[in-house]
């Protein structure tokens, strides 16, 4: 027992650093989003190369593809029909803003970490007495719903309308970077175990192990979509929306001014107030779900140069500060929603300023027509 266990200290190191990988895998830290707000072809190539290197799922799976492969010519095969199968829905999905949860997509992404790891452990003819499925196509064909994973991600981001397939491709190409940088590791590593007498059985259990992975991540990521672990990003029930607006009626008496802004999917507004030099204002607004793209700025009186000045740029839910004005003239927020759904934003003002919109709605808080929204430069 102990020789086996011996034989399995560079494997269980292994799985370990993929799985200690989990709280990143997919996700997009603050910084990244920064990164990729602030634009660039080559930091989009680097946010993929290590998005991919994160993304244990994917890991995992190309960790199945090559497990048996000892050939060159093999793993240049499969490594490729699964590369193709990503590219094309990642491409295709971003670029046509096709989204699905995310919760469901990674379930069927781990899915096919314990469909790998059941063709490597000859399940098929073991258990169901039938003939494995063509081991290229599948690959390809889960390739197809890991690059939809993918997409759905970079959605969340802001990307340039003006190069949106120049920067698809970009983070593509990053992708590819960090699974080549992951596959040589491994590849490395398969080579020693493959030295081992015992490698049959590390085999077996390094498969069942995945096996056991994979449906630990379907059940978590299950359990995410079930419980809505990141609730913002799913539509609120009815009574979810009455308990937002019971807290508007009851923060009424503290603010000013509070507004309703209905955003259409894939929709931009803009919302400004006037203010003087040196005049003070607070804010505050949150979605009723999903993040959204802002640009928080302010455009000088009487300015014909498409000037302006950002103070907050970012994605998110909801923002809150005060403001202090260094010039006259208009200061609010621009929105940009890259989700599939409308999102509503609720925002909460006071302070000394005059509203712009009043020509055009009640006082009371009504949805704003559409506003044609300035040129940006990051978008």
């Amino acid at each position: 027992m102990l020789f086996f266990i011996k034989q399995l200290r560079w494997f269980i190191t292994l799985f370990a650093v993929l799985l200690a990988s989990q709280a990143f895998g997919h996700g997009m830290s603050e910084e990244e989003k920064q990164i990729i707000i602030e634009g660039g072809n080559l930091r989009y190539i680097f946010i993929g190369a290590t998005h991919m290197l994160s993304g244990y799922d994917h890991l995992l799976f190309v960790f199945g593809i090559i497990f048996f492969l000892t050939r060159f010519k093999d793993i240049v095969k499969y490594i490729s029909a699964f590369t193709i199968g990503h590219s094309i829905t990642l491409i295709w999905a971003t670029f046509n803003a096709v989204q699905v949860n995310y919760f469901l997509i990674d379930a069927v992404i781990a899915l096919s970490v314990c469909y790998i790891a059941f063709q490597n452990l000859d399940g098929f003819k073991k258990y169901f007495n039938i003939k494995s499925p063509n081991m290229l196509a599948m690959i390809f064909s889960l390739g197809l719903i890991h690059g939809l994973g993918l997409s759905t991600r970079l959605q969340q981001l802001p990307l340039s309308e003006d190069q949106l397939l120049l920067n698809i491709i970009s983070f593509n190409i990053g992708i590819e970077v960090g699974q080549i940088m992951a596959l040589a590791i491994m590849l490395l590593l398969m080579t020693a175990f493959r030295k081992r007498q015992a490698f049959p059985v590390i085999s077996k259990i390094a498969n069942s192990t995945l096996i056991f992975a994979g449906c630990l991540l379907f059940v978590m990521q299950m359990h995410g979509y079930q419980h809505t672990a990141n609730a913002e990003e799913f539509a609120l029930n009815p009574e979810s929306v009455e308990n937002v607006q019971q807290v508007q009626i009851t923060e009424q008496l503290k603010w000013k001014d509070s507004i309703t802004i209905l955003l259409p999917a894939r929709g931009e507004k803009e919302y400004k107030l006037q203010l003087a030099k040196g005049k003070t204002f607070q804010y505050a607004w949150q979605t009723d779900k999903g993040e959204l793209f802002f640009d928080f700025h302010g455009e000088p009186k009487g300015d014909k140069t498409g000037y302006f000045k950002t103070f907050v740029k970012d994605t998110d839910s909801k923002a809150s500060g005060e403001l202090t004005t260094v010039f006259d003239g208009t200061h609010g927020w621009y929105w940009k929603n890259n989700n599939p759904f409308p999102v509503t934003i609720f925002l909460k003002v006071k302070g000394d300023y005059t509203r712009l919109d009043l020509d055009l709605i009640s006082q009371k808080s009504t949805p704003l027509k559409e506003a044609k929204a300035p040129k940006h430069e990051t978008l």
